[in-house]
């Protein structure tokens, strides 16, 4: 009766542990996981990423983040082109091939814009940027911690949304309940139609101090459709 009391106690303690701790406090210990010595805000470093998608050449993208001097950079070749942004503060250029005298046409025909360098600015950064990142102002994040089984794994479920002129989607963080590593996140257009996608992360690379996922694999959340897999490394 007693060792009955006691598995009692120790299943109840587990299965409430995820209402013992905040969503704030999850993403505390995550953090500092991922950024032990806090510095994501001072980031200077390169990052070079391979997307791999099926039935698509590969591309491979040098990508500079400098946070404090506000300097973003992300040069990518697929197939026989090489495309180029360079963001500096407000300043935006693009080289294509590197030309960087581009004509109206060729512009177009490349898709080259300056949105699209802001877009590619704002995405790698957040991506590789987490969890830090749901520190960013304008995150909404929920106090209530879930623990979920997602593919067969326990997680400690963070749920995240952001202010109208911020973001519409609501992302879910998944993280490891003994370590705090970020191993899954999940975003919604329209959470009741089961839009958007998830993204497995397998492996790490630390680099300047921040543990970053190696792999980070796409799935639409309908039908878990393959979309591809970015490969994270230091050094091209």
């Amino acid at each position: 009766m007693k060792k009955l009391a006691t598995l009692l106690i120790i299943f109840l303690a587990f299965k409430g542990y995820s209402q013992e701790i905040t969503g704030k406090q999850l993403l505390e210990k995550a953090i500092q996981y991922h950024d032990p010595n806090r510095t994501w805000d001072s980031f200077k470093g390169a990052l070079f990423v391979t997307m791999e998608t099926p039935k698509s050449p590969k591309r491979v993208s040098e990508i500079k983040i400098d946070l404090p001097n506000q300097f973003f950079s992300v040069k990518a070749k697929s197939g026989k082109n090489v495309t180029e942004y360079i963001v500096e503060e407000d300043n935006i250029q693009m080289l294509f091939n590197g030309d960087k005298n581009l004509s109206d046409e060729v512009l177009k025909k490349n898709n080259l814009n300056k949105e699209r360098a802001t877009m590619y600015q704002n995405y790698y950064t957040y991506l590789y940027g987490l969890p830090m990142k749901l520190k960013d102002e304008g995150t909404i994040i929920h106090n209530k911690v879930e623990r979920k089984t997602f593919k067969g794994k326990q997680y400690l479920v963070l749920k995240a949304t952001y202010k109208k002129e911020v973001g519409k989607d609501t992302w879910y963080f998944y993280f490891n309940p003994k370590t705090f590593a970020m191993e899954v996140y999940q975003f919604f257009h329209d959470e009741s139609k089961n839009d958007g996608e998830y993204i497995l992360l397998t492996e790490e690379e630390t680099i300047k101090g921040v543990k970053m996922p190696k792999n980070r694999a796409w799935f639409m959340n309908k039908e878990d459709t393959y979309l591809g897999t970015d490969v994270l490394s230091k050094t091209n």
